[in-house]
């Protein structure tokens, strides 16, 4: 069995280059190790992107709920690869059957699952959905490459 492990903030800056404000996880509650991760973002309302997207009506982005997979499943292939491939930037190759069924609004917990469906050498491709209240809000397939920063 393999083990399952957290990442807290400070140890998720070590992982990935992402910083504020396009960091979009908060934490990583597990991480099966090569297999799969459950990230979590917390949506607040004082995040830039709420000032125009929509004043009267915030709505998380959709491509920015996207964006938190990719970097849930960053941290996957970080823990799978181990060390060496700390820091190391995950650039998306494609993004598949993008699915968006219930708007995200400030208040809401996104708890982002990622699951590997493949692995040939820098590339990576994950089955990822994203649930609040338990109830899928977005689900796509995404593929990645990752490369030296």
């Amino acid at each position: 069995m393999t083990e399952l492990v957290s990442v807290d903030i400070q140890r998720i800056l070590e992982m990935i280059p992402h910083r504020y404000p396009f960091l979009l996880i908060d934490k990583v509650i597990d991480i099966e190790t090569d297999v799969r991760a459950t990230g979590i973002k917390n949506v607040t309302m004082n995040e830039p992107q709420f000032t125009g997207h929509f004043p009267q009506q915030p709505i998380m982005p959709g491509v920015l709920i996207i964006e938190s997979m990719a970097q849930t499943a960053a941290i996957l292939v970080v823990q799978t690869l181990g060390a060496d491939a700390e820091g190391k930037l995950v650039y998306f190759m494609s993004i598949d059957d993008a699915r968006f069924r219930k708007p995200v609004t400030p208040g809401d917990v996104m708890h982002i699952h990622v699951t590997k469906k493949q692995s040939r050498g820098p590339v990576w491709k994950f089955e990822s959905q994203v649930k609040v209240d338990g109830q899928v809000v977005a689900q796509a397939t995404i593929a990645a490459m990752i490369r030296d920063s």
